[in-house]
């Protein structure tokens, strides 16, 4: 549950900390005071859109800070996958630059937005009158139906039935599709692929040609170089190896009288043999060297056959070519196992699609066990809240087509009045019975999903008086299973509220800052009796407020 969340410099707010108590709590305030930047700072805090526009001093950043209780909800293993610090008091914080860029942290570890919203939906739900609008969404009510029922256990087997039999029908289609291309396709495949087996390309071919071609091409260039470069070595008179030795030799001679002549002896006779090395191999090179016109013309023919092959398939290496024929090879052999593959396919495909339909039927079953329920408890709760004779079925019926929630689907009709048919409720339901529904919804939610905390913001809307009484005793019963905080316009909610927490603003110059406390017994009976009448409430007012709150 929520214990307690910080905000620094967030719209109207420089700094405000608020500590929060189990059960059901309320919130107060006239309009414009600020009730719902609760909200927003929450919303943001848990993933929401960052926006720098909203802060108080434009040249500070905002921090939001939420302190949860979690040691009842078995969420360790969360924080374990995420490699997070569990501890049984969770501390999320968000800071955000005047820049608009946001850091978030859980128990000061850093963590994405994905992540943040995941443990987000794990710890709080915001409800506000925007989202009474999902009561008519289909796919809502449905999620309504499997909470209700408790069918993660059948929703995960079909799940996991349906994406194998949507697997292989899609590769079915693939298959099919691909095999309708390549039939079309045959002859021009057949020819490519002919062309590139009678090449008989081997790897590291072209680079071989190349560097021979080059060679065969300078042939006569090659040979009358290295024919100098002999010449300037050893067989003229003034030749590097003749002078190289003259030098050793004078070098030697007079060696004995300056002893480090010897070492350079040394050094000038392992000169020469190097040259000599070297001259022996430019001659080896300069015999292998010769012009050839029939293997210039063999080697050409080969690398013109390599290029066409590589410019027409578009690549620009040996590689890629062996890599297109392998495809081809094996898009012609398809042709002849295809109807094969499709068969095989075929028949796993009808596998698959009957275990995917005896987990859907599981499923719907379970679905079917808690539509009473959900009719039963919706209209003992209406009935409570001023409507005895609303009544709601869930409509179930088998879908034509298979999702990835099943098969069914599920449709809420509504009908406020005995003598009324009943309907879709997105036909028919007005926004104060879209509230009483929603509210009944989230009542019966609370009782069979673990939720640590829900804040209900203005459900209330389109009701009063007696009504909003039954109401608020709705929301003091969920208290009782979770945290509820209802932020409220309506004094007889208000009253039903264990903690009772007020919204208000200041002006200093022209300056507005607003700000959240806690009230206490006698600053509640105040800020009701206001709620009653206005701002200096009258003695009846503040009479009628006590006996709201149950005081003498």
């Amino acid at each position: 549950m929520l214990t307690r969340l910080e905000i620094d410099n967030y719209t109207l707010i420089e700094r405000s900390e608020i500590d929060f108590n189990n059960g059901f709590s309320v919130i107060t305030g006239e309009t414009g005071a600020g009730k719902s930047i609760l909200l927003g700072a929450l919303g943001m805090l848990m993933g929401g859109k960052v926006e720098s526009k909203y802060f108080k001093d434009a040249e500070k950043k905002c921090v939001i800070e939420a302190t949860f209780d979690i040691s009842d909800y078995g969420y360790r293993p969360f924080f374990e996958e995420n490699e997070l610090d569990y501890d049984d008091e969770c501390v999320i914080r968000k800071e955000i630059t005047p820049s608009g860029k946001a850091r978030s942290f859980v128990n000061d570890t850093p963590v994405s937005v994905s992540q943040l919203k995941q443990l987000g939906e794990m710890l709080i739900d915001i409800h506000s009158q925007h989202q009474n609008l999902l009561l008519k969404d289909s796919g809502f009510q449905l999620s309504v139906v499997d909470s209700v029922a408790d069918s993660r256990k059948e929703l995960a087997a079909y799940q996991s039935d349906y994406k194998q039999w949507n697997g292989a029908k899609r590769e079915l289609e693939r298959l099919k599709e691909q095999m309708e291309n390549d039939a079309r396709d045959a002859d021009y495949l057949k020819s490519q692929l002919d062309k590139l087996q009678s090449a008989n390309i081997v790897d590291g071919e072209q680079e071989e040609l190349e560097t021979e071609n080059n060679l065969l091409q300078n042939a006569e260039t090659i040979k009358t170089a290295l024919s100098s470069v002999v010449n300037l070595v050893e067989d003229d008179d003034n030749a590097v190896n003749v002078r190289l030795k003259q030098t050793v030799n004078l070098l030697s001679s007079v060696s004995s009288f300056a002893p480090e002549l010897d070492s350079l002896a040394e050094r000038t006779n392992a000169v020469l043999a190097e040259m000599k090395d070297i001259s022996a191999v430019v001659k080896d090179v300069a015999d292998r060297v010769e012009f050839n016109q029939e293997r210039i013309e063999f080697v050409s023919s080969r690398l013109d056959t390599i290029y066409s092959l590589e410019k027409r398939h578009k690549v620009s290496t040996v590689a890629e070519l062996k890599e297109i024929q392998a495809d081809l090879e094996r898009r012609v052999n398809n042709f002849s196992s295809a109807d094969e593959q499709i068969a095989s396919l075929e028949a796993d495909v009808a596998k698959y699609f009957q275990q995917m339909e005896n987990s859907a039927a599981s499923l719907s079953e379970k679905r079917r066990g808690s539509l009473q329920k959900i009719e039963s408890t919706v209209e003992s709760s209406m009935s409570l809240m001023g409507m005895p004779l609303a009544k709601l079925s869930v409509d179930m019926q088998k879908s034509s087509q298979y999702t990835l929630n099943g098969a069914d689907e599920v449709t809420f009709l509504f009908s406020a009045n005995k003598d009324k048919r009943m309907l879709p409720i997105a036909e028919i339901a007005s926004g104060g019975e879209v509230s009483r529904v929603m509210l009944s919804l989230k009542s019966l939610l609370s009782e069979v999903k673990k939720m640590p905390t829900i804040i209900l913001d203005e459900v209330d809307t389109g009701i009063s008086g007696e009504v909003a009484a039954r109401m608020g005793e709705v929301m003091a019963a969920m208290g009782k299973r979770m945290q509820v905080v209802a932020i409220t316009h309506l004094p007889q909610i208000a009253s039903k509220g264990e903690s009772h927490y007020k919204v208000y603003k200041e002006e200093d110059g022209d300056r507005v800052v607003s700000h959240i406390v806690k009230l206490s017994a006698d600053e509640r009976v105040t800020e009701i009796a206001q709620m009653l009448s206005g701002l200096n409430p009258s003695d009846a007012a503040i009479q009628n407020a006590k006996d709201l709150l149950g005081l003498r």
